[in-house]
């Protein structure tokens, strides 16, 4: 079949002044065109963007489409060259394939289960208190991000997985440095070799003296330390970073809409659909790469066999094909079926969990501080580069009425 398609030139590309919480126009333009456009790599390999919902969703649950790491050859900022990529390290199961997912992720189901994680509710509502009351004791202004949107999935993720609390602060630096988008290749490679040093340690600590933990119970398994390794570091840098940024930016967004705001305030039983709205509009995974196995036709093209595809999460969350005004945040949307968490075998393990630390944490924060409000103007607040996997603000300086 002969294609024709749009092209698209800038990836990432970046996002219109003033408009922080919408996807680049480019790929609103892209879709606009079409759910499938063309991408060139820095290598010269022709790639495809995915722009729709419909086409997104059917890729990722598509075993024709892989997410070995080894055939991830092509990114749109780094030309590999002849260097082979290898394959993902024991226990890195977003990077594999069936059946070698399935010997990772299998045993973690059972832990992030729905009624599980809202056993967590409590604890979370805790967690969620002591950081409030915190903010309230030293009083306006202060960075949310430090003061509540990072520390509470952090502390979160590290009692389920039992890094002790005196050793919290220093990893949680560490994870940052890895998944900001900012630090130089040094950094992150210092950052990384430190992380997985300090998880060697854990993963000896809780094999000699298991305790009440998911790391612990993974102990008792066939899985080796060097598989344990991988999977926590996959649950930590997962757990901590997606949530702290959908807590951040979801604030900046409800700050923005007060309407919005009011109506998340006045009705407690709007919370959940409140808090699934933030996931599509704000979408902070913004994207993921899958690679063709095989020739597929896909919206009437064929992407051939080696193809890399990148999959658009937040245009296929501002589809208005699924979505009525896709623009809009609304909380009260009805149309829920958001790819927030992605779709098929590698759909979000944590979801359930973020949703309980969302449904807490909003809610809690815009009620114990009524007149909560920017401390800058909007087009102040130091944003994420898009160059980092999960998008999100740097810092949001908030004050309110002492």
């Amino acid at each position: 079949m002969t294609e024709s398609l749009h092209t698209v030139t800038t990836m990432p590309a970046a996002r219109q002044p003033g408009c922080p919480f919408d996807p680049p126009a480019e790929l609103i333009d892209a879709r606009e065109h079409g759910p499938i456009s063309r991408f060139t790599f820095p290598d010269g390999h022709q790639g495809r963007l995915i722009t729709g919902y419909d086409l997104v969703r059917s890729v990722l649950a598509d075993s024709r489409f892989s997410s070995r790491k080894e055939l991830m050859r092509h990114h749109p900022l780094i030309d590999y060259g002849d260097i082979e990529v290898p394959p993902a390290s024991p226990g890195e199961f977003l990077l594999m394939d069936e059946p070698q997912h399935s010997r990772y992720r299998k045993p973690l189901v059972g832990k992030f289960t729905v009624r599980r994680m809202r056993q967590l509710t409590e604890r979370v509502e805790q967690i969620t208190a002591e950081h409030l009351d915190a903010m309230e004791k030293a009083g306006p202004p202060t960075d949310l991000v430090t003061a509540f949107a990072k520390p509470i999935p952090a502390v979160v993720i590290c009692e389920l997985l039992g890094v002790p609390y005196e050793e919290r602060g220093s990893f949680q630096e560490q994870i940052d440095s890895l998944l900001s988008g900012e630090a130089s290749d040094e950094e992150q490679i210092a950052a990384y070799t430190a992380v997985q040093h300090y998880l060697a340690e854990l993963v000896a600590a809780k094999r000699a003296n298991p305790t009440d933990d998911v790391l612990s119970d993974l102990t008792d398994s066939d899985l080796t330390d060097e598989e344990l390794q991988g999977m926590a570091l996959i649950l930590l840098a997962a757990g901590f970073d997606t949530t702290a940024n959908m807590l951040a930016l979801g604030t900046f967004a409800l700050l923005r809409n007060p309407a919005q705001l009011a109506a998340l305030r006045a009705d407690p039983a709007l919370t959940d659909q409140a808090v699934e709205e933030l996931l599509r509009y704000l979408s902070v995974a913004k994207q993921f790469h899958r690679v063709a196995l095989e020739d597929v036709e896909l919206g009437g093209h064929t992407v051939e066999a080696g193809t890399t595809v990148i999959l658009s999460y937040n245009t296929a969350n501002r589809d208005p094909e699924r979505f009525s005004d896709p623009h809009l945040l609304d909380l009260r949307r009805r149309d829920g079926g958001h790819l927030a968490f992605g779709h098929g075998i590698h759909q979000c393990l944590g979801q359930q969990l973020a949703r309980v630390e969302m449904r807490v944490a909003f809610p809690a924060l815009v009620n114990r501080f009524p007149t909560l409000r920017l401390a800058v103007p909007a087009e102040g607040v130091a944003l994420r580069l898009e160059t980092a996997d999960i998008y999100g603000v740097k810092s949001l300086p908030v004050t309110w009425d002492a």
